[in-house]
């Protein structure tokens, strides 16, 4: 529980469930700034709504874009934030060869638990509620029995790169992002990674 002024906010820290996927997809099109809409994009028929995309795709068991590995924040009855996060497998027989995705296939760390994303919805920001969620996401990290967690952030979304350093991420690699109209931003993808 938290308090702003005199009113107690109550947030409940929970698994997501199949229902989520609507919302695990909004905030993580928010979380990838442009990056998941890019590959919901390429998944498209020309009529069809992006998020609608990302919902199915979220709404799948048994794979890493699954609310199976998404855990949510709520806020009475609303989702008001979301961490993605699965362990990070080496497949070393894929060859990423979209131009737009290779910076972060190139920033990926193997045998780790990667954070894909996560994002409080701005009415609910400053409460701790993305500390909590990278709390346990290490958490997550000692029952895998993995040693690492890994994350990719622009170089240019200073708020979210200085936040991950305050929790003791470090830069291990960089790549220059591809341009593309529906990336949100520029210069370079920062791969962080933090040894439990």
């Amino acid at each position: 529980m938290v308090k702003i002024g005199s009113i107690n906010i109550v947030i409940k820290y929970r698994p997501a469930i199949k229902a989520d996927a609507r919302r695990i997809a909004e905030l993580y099109s928010v979380a990838s700034d442009g990056i998941s809409d890019y590959i919901w994009s390429k998944l498209a028929q020309s009529d069809d709504n992006l998020l609608d995309i990302g919902q199915q795709r979220f709404e799948r068991r048994n794979t890493v874009f699954s609310f199976e590995n998404s855990t949510v924040a709520q806020i009475d009855n609303e989702i008001a934030a979301g961490l993605l996060a699965f362990e990070m497998q080496e497949d070393t027989d894929y060859v990423e060869e979209d131009p737009v995705l290779k910076p972060y296939w190139l920033l990926e760390e193997p045998k780790s638990l990667y954070i894909a994303g996560i994002t409080v919805d701005e009415r609910w920001r400053k409460l701790g509620i993305a500390k909590t969620l990278m709390h346990m996401a290490e958490d997550k990290c000692r029952q895998l029995a993995l040693n690492k967690l890994s994350l990719i952030v622009f170089k240019e979304n200073s708020i979210a790169h200085d936040f991950y350093l305050r929790l003791g991420y470090k830069e291990v690699m960089r790549k220059a992002i591809a341009p593309n109209p529906m990336i949100h931003c520029a210069g370079d993808a920062l791969l962080l990674v933090k040894h439990l």
